[in-house]
């Protein structure tokens, strides 16, 4: 009767408890009949139980929709839409501009037109020059020798003047760094200079190949507003510098209008128990060239403005003949810790001249009316660090410019 129960129910597994007993009355074999059979029973249950279990299965996933928007009693379900954007023809091709893609436009993307070309386009004239490397002095060589059909020079007020001829000079430079240029003589009157004149450049081989020769043609002014001509930039690494070679490049127009006026390294030194300001000048270079015969002979003069008020003066020595000129020269002014605040210096370079009124080449202000933030940020170095001199270069700018931004320019002369 067990066998038979266990047959029916296979899903009801039958512990050896639940078989049922036989009568006492029954035969030793029928009761060893009887239990081998529940054990079979048994064993086969328990091994259909382990297959069952084993048998892989999906999990169950209730899986509801995501609701969004704020709570309320009726709550709507969002489902997403797609997001379909259409192009019409003409509003995507209104949005090309030709005169970007033109070789006509008037940028300075002149990389696929030919000298000749841009000669008749800009009529700016022509450079020579050439270059050399040498690998056992490890310096490049710039030979500028001439130029020719130069134009003749701006007037102030922009027009051309045709009876009036051009003084140029050019100044050569290894991009990205202007600040070491080389600079030749003025050619006096003529838009065809001859120069035949040689520079060199310090600089290993690799680092020459990174870098870009840039010779500008500049027009010089005895009233210092040097105008630039025309350019030439030429990569290196798209010539055999060890071989070297001669080119003639056409000019083209430069989006710098003036050349730069030149650079001045000072150095800063304030002692509270003794209120002084301590000044050093100790150099300049690439200053404007203010004589057409002799570069410049240039000097620094020293303003201190409290204020409003022009308090004290004083000047370096000129230095004869030249545009990088070493000076080292100390100056101090007593002023105060409580007047320092509004204290201002005003360095102001002139070129010397006998016979005339000295040429203005550039200016600065540092202190309370700083000409820009370079000033700004040498002056604030200065009041941190008492009784420690602190050295920083400038830039010089125009006249104009410092009395446009600074109160204190318009007090010295």
């Amino acid at each position: 009767m067990a066998s038979r129960s266990s047959d029916k129910d296979g899903d009801s597994v039958h512990t050896a408890s639940e078989v049922p007993l036989t009568p006492r009355t029954s035969s030793p074999d029928r009761r060893c009949s009887s239990s081998d059979t529940s054990k079979s029973t048994y064993s086969l249950t328990r091994r259909i139980s382990s297959l069952e279990s084993r048998r892989p299965s999906s999990p169950l996933i209730d899986i509801k929709p995501i609701e969004f928007g704020v709570l309320s009693a009726k709550k709507e379900p969002i489902q997403p839409s797609v997001l379909r954007r259409t192009y019409a023809p003409d509003d995507y091709f209104s949005k090309f501009e030709p005169r970007l893609y033109s070789l006509d436009s008037n940028s300075d993307d002149v990389d696929f037109l030919t000298d000749e070309e841009i000669l008749s386009k800009y009529q700016l004239g022509m450079l020579h020059f050439s270059t050399q490397y040498d690998l056992l002095h490890n310096h490049l060589t710039v030979r500028v020798i001439e130029a020719r059909d130069l134009p003749p020079p701006l007037s102030h007020d922009g027009a051309r003047q045709d009876m009036a001829h051009s003084n140029p000079y050019v100044k050569i430079c290894l991009l990205p760094d202007q600040k070491n240029s080389k600079q030749t003589g003025v050619k006096r009157k003529t838009q065809k200079p001859v120069f035949e004149e040689r520079y060199t450049f310090e600089i290993p081989f690799l680092e020459a190949q990174r870098r870009t020769l840039l010779l500008t043609v500049v027009d010089f002014d005895k009233f210092s507003r040097h105008c630039v001509i025309g350019k030439v930039a030429v990569p290196l690494c798209e010539v055999d510098l060890v071989k070297g070679g001669h080119w003639w490049k056409a000019l083209i127009p430069s989006s710098q209008n003036e050349v730069e006026l030149g650079e001045l390294l000072l150095s800063l030194n304030y002692l509270p128990s003794a209120g002084r300001l301590n000044v050093d000048v100790i150099r300049a270079k690439q200053l404007l060239q203010t004589d057409v015969s002799q570069g410049s002979d240039p000097f620094v003069k020293i303003q201190l403005v409290h204020g409003l008020k022009l308090v004290k003066t004083k000047k370096t020595s000129f230095l004869r003949g030249t545009i990088d000129p070493f000076y080292n020269e100390s100056f101090s002014f007593k002023v105060p810790q409580e007047e320092l605040e509004n204290a201002s210096l005003v360095f102001t370079v002139f070129g010397h001249n006998m016979k005339s009124s000295n040429d203005f080449i550039g200016r600065i202000v540092i202190g309370q009316y700083s000409s820009g933030p370079s000033e700004s940020n040498h002056w604030r170095r200065m009041l941190n660090t008492h009784r420690t001199a602190v050295e920083q270069w400038h830039s010089l700018r125009s006249r104009a410019e410092c009395d446009r931004v600074s109160p204190a320019s318009l007090e010295v002369t």
